[in-house]
């Protein structure tokens, strides 16, 4: 136990300091929302990817692999190919140049000024405050898992001082303070990741070996046995679920295509592409970010999935069943399978994961309300009032994540994937066309940017709420409507019981129908955008720099 406390004393002590720094090198509010500009290419990928990859990807995903098996490596394919090479190649470098152009600070500032319109970045600004609590809360459910389990604290403990520690750096140091923490924190990441992926292999007796157990394990009729109440179409750990099957409709459309491209549209991670001086920033970053979400992803998936058979020789039971929950698989592998010393080194690679993702959220919560909601006026050239308003915001978000993170787990089992991958997809519809056609289409209206955002937005709602089947049956409001028996039992009246149709992505219907309404009303708008403020926007667009 004392060993724990020195780690994590030292760890919270550089965070710490480095929380100190950016608190002394933000000077206004350029400084306390993009870092001035001036973020070195290697700070920025880390922190890209720190951002991107956290307790929800490593506890929350890592288990849900537990479940489902290597299928989800699909997923680490497009986190890498989408959320790293497009990411920076294509929506990094425009985003960075029209971004300066038009001075903007934040991800809603951008489309706002983009589009000439205060609507579209108040309500992309709310939609951020709003909904981001629920993602920021599946990362520190996540965190709160770990720390319950590997110091033995009540979970309601380590959530109280989990959000104190974010808040201090947070509040205070900026984006600045965020990013040399990202760094740092990813820096820790990826020597965990790859010490666990080898102690895995260790135990299995090497690749080939630990695969080809894996592979048997779906033939064992006792492990058999306990995968009956997984989702029809489950083949087994090594292989994909079968074509269109309640569980390939899960894999492939909620968890694989829902976040995988969810999140090209990610607040928190296009704001990243501002903070660097050039495209050549960008250019260096990539191979760095790629190799970081490939370590992160590749080795928290394979890991849950091979945990399985680790488990099952030890006590007879698949991995979900060992650890009773799929958010409990990762930290049950762990404390089962893992030196008391090693518990001790990942509690802190986890809790930097988190303390990564979620300082980034609430910074791009309190930013969305500091500085787009309520916005800044020209008597505030320094941006002091926004920046009190955005720390204040902060403030806020905490205490909703906090109460979140306290609910979401009494009433989804796998509450980190379900509520990370409800986040992706309401982003993806809400923001991807309408981010997509401010970067490459100068003749995009306002009036077709409005309405795709709010299609993209309401649909997804919509289908949440109505017809898939994870959030509707916890939101509870066609139960309400139609009356008598279960939430489930209500969905299933909606819908046709068991139709793989209730297990289709919100995305997939909402992106749909956001494309379809911005090029309607693209085809019927009139009224085009200043020449001036496309002009202004494009500037050195393209070109080398």
């Amino acid at each position: 136990m004392v060993l724990k406390v020195v780690i994590i004393i030292a760890y919270l002590g550089v965070v710490g300091f480095l929380g100190f720094l950016g608190w002394r090198r933000t000077k206004n509010a350029e400084d306390f929302m993009l870092g001035g500009r001036k973020i070195h290419p290697a700070v920025m990928a880390l922190s890209y990817g720190a951002t991107f990859i956290s307790t929800s990807a490593i506890v929350g995903f890592g288990g849900v692999a537990g479940v489902f098996g290597m299928s989800l490596l699909w997923l680490t394919f497009l986190n890498i190919f989408l959320g790293v090479f497009i990411a920076f190649i294509f929506f990094g470098k425009r985003t960075r140049r029209i971004g300066r152009n038009l001075n903007a600070h934040t991800f809603p500032e951008l489309l706002g000024k983009r589009y000439n319109s205060k609507f579209i970045q108040k309500f992309a600004g709310l939609i951020i405050f709003i909904f981001m609590p629920i993602y920021a809360a599946a990362v520190m459910i996540g965190v709160c898992m770990i720390l319950k389990t590997g110091l033995g604290i009540p979970y309601e403990i380590a959530l109280a001082v989990f959000a104190v520690l974010v808040a201090a750096y947070v509040i205070f140091g900026g984006i600045k303070g965020v990013m040399y923490s990202d760094a740092f924190q990813g820096t820790l990441m990826l020597v965990g990741m790859i010490a666990l992926l080898v102690i895995i292999y260790t135990q299995l007796g090497g690749i080939t070996p630990a695969h080809q157990a894996l592979t048997d394990l779906a033939k064992n009729p006792a492990a058999l046995e306990q995968t009956a109440k997984f989702a029809p179409g489950f083949q087994g750990w090594t292989s994909m679920p079968s074509l269109f099957s309640i569980n390939w409709m899960v894999v492939v459309t909620s968890i694989v295509a829902g976040v995988g491209i969810g999140v090209l549209a990610q607040p928190q991670l296009a704001v990243r592409f501002m903070t660097v001086k050039s495209d050549r920033e960008l250019n260096r970053a990539i191979p760095i970010g790629g190799v970081f979400i490939l370590l992160m992803t590749g080795v928290a998936f394979l890991v849950g999935a091979l945990s399985n058979v680790l488990f099952f020789q030890k006590s007879g039971e698949i991995a979900v069943a060992a650890a009773g929950v799929t958010d409990n698989i990762i930290p049950s592998f762990l404390n089962t399978f893992t030196s008391p010393w090693f518990v001790t080194i990942f509690l802190v690679i986890l809790l930097a994961a988190g303390m990564s993702t979620i300082s980034s959220q609430f910074h791009t919560m309190g930013t969305a309300i500091g500085r787009d909601v309520f916005g800044s006026s020209k008597k505030d050239a320094s941006g002091k009032k926004s920046m009190i308003a955005t720390r204040i915001a902060v403030l806020v978000a905490i205490l909703v994540t906090v109460a979140l993170s306290y609910i979401l787990p009494q009433i989804w089992d796998a509450a980190i994937g379900i509520a990370t991958g409800l986040f992706f997809g309401l982003c993806g519809a809400s923001f991807l066309p309408m981010y997509f056609g401010a970067l490459y289409f100068k003749k995009l209206t306002k009036t077709a940017a409005i309405s795709g955002m709010v299609a993209g937005f309401s649909s997804s709602l919509l289908w949440m709420i109505f017809f898939h089947s994870k959030e509707a049956a916890v939101f509870g409001l066609v139960n309400a409507i139609l009356g008598g028996g279960t939430p489930e039992t209500a969905v299933n009246t909606v819908l046709p019981a068991g139709s793989i149709v209730q297990f289709l992505d919100p995305l997939f219907i909402a992106l749909t129908v956001s494309i379809l309404v911005t090029l309607f009303v693209q085809l019927a708008s009139k009224k085009k955008l200043p020449a001036e403020l496309v002009e202004q926007s494009f500037a050195g667009v393209g070109k080398k720099k």
